[in-house]
């Protein structure tokens, strides 16, 4: 076994060689030598491996409101960290070179391992230059979900607090296992369309599910790109269904920018932001606009 790999959590048998994924709605069934849909989570010997365990993209130490997180500790900072891969397909990504790495046919190097240790003693070194804990950000943390429990467990033990940036497209044993050991999150709601989350390999009613739960159990902030032409149209029932759960979650309206397979649109003008934050305000008390 490579140092990075670890035998995944949430996974069975799936036939004589293949194994089935549990650990996100996908439940790809992953034959001998492949590797799910996410790109990290391998079959190898009949047995599922965390392939991306440990295997670092990006170190920093950020403001919290760069998550965004505006109503979580404001003007403190945290030690952010990210991975390789996703398990949704975004034709917007704003880090696709990050989470579309493997749609590229390209591997990370073993250069970037860094054991969960070393990041606690980051973290715990940064506590003077204002760090309360740990992100998980930059790319989708959950499909390195051993690798981030692992941290999220050491922050926790040594009294240092942990976030999560996440899609939400995860299944809800994963989630309430890992639930206890977060202190935050921000999720992105894509859209409140099911035509929309087709048109990037997922369903809304698993995202939407995550929202919830995660409302009653810790602190949660709501992030939405919008793209001119796609998900407009969206925002006043999106922040309709937020404000049944809670009128008080925070909900981000960020722009977009040109990325990936959409990088001959045009940037989202900042009159629709401001437009759309006053038809979500009518619904909810913490609207933002973001990169203004």
């Amino acid at each position: 076994m490579e140092i990075n790999e670890r035998i995944s959590m949430y996974w069975e048998p799936d036939g004589s060689s293949s194994v089935r994924c549990l650990l996100c709605p996908h439940r790809c069934s992953i034959a001998e030598g492949s590797a799910g849909f996410c790109g990290v989570r391998e079959n190898r010997g009949a047995s599922l491996y965390s392939a991306g365990y440990g295997l670092i993209s990006s170190i920093a130490l950020d403001p919290i409101e760069k998550k965004p997180l505006y109503m979580f500790r404001p003007g403190t900072k945290i030690l952010s960290i990210g991975g390789f891969g996703c398990n949704l397909r975004c034709p917007f990504c704003q880090n696709h070179e990050i989470s579309m790495v493997y749609d590229y046919g390209k591997e990370p190097s073993e250069d970037t391992y860094v054991e969960p240790e070393y990041v606690l003693s980051l973290a715990k070194r940064s506590i003077a230059q204002g760090n309360i804990g740990i992100a998980y950000t930059y790319n989708e943390p959950f499909i390195n979900y051993e690798y981030m429990l692992e941290c999220a467990k050491l922050a926790h033990g040594a009294g240092l607090l942990n976030i999560a940036v996440t899609n939400g497209y995860v299944s809800q044993d994963p989630l309430l296992k890992a639930l206890p050991f977060l202190d935050a999150m921000n999720i992105d709601l894509k859209g409140f369309t099911p035509e929309f989350y087709k048109n990037i390999a997922g369903k809304l009613e698993h995202v939407l599910n995550t929202i919830s739960l995660v409302s009653k159990q810790c602190h949660i902030e709501v992030t939405t790109l919008v793209i001119p032409g796609e998900n407009e149209d969206d925002i006043t029932e999106l922040a309709k269904w937020l404000s049944s759960l809670d009128p008080d979650i925070p909900l981000h309206l960020s722009r977009f920018f040109p990325r990936y397979h959409y990088s001959e649109r045009e940037p989202t003008p900042r009159e629709t932001i401001h437009r759309l934050s006053d038809t979500a305000k009518e619904y909810l008390n913490n609207v933002f606009a973001g990169n203004m």
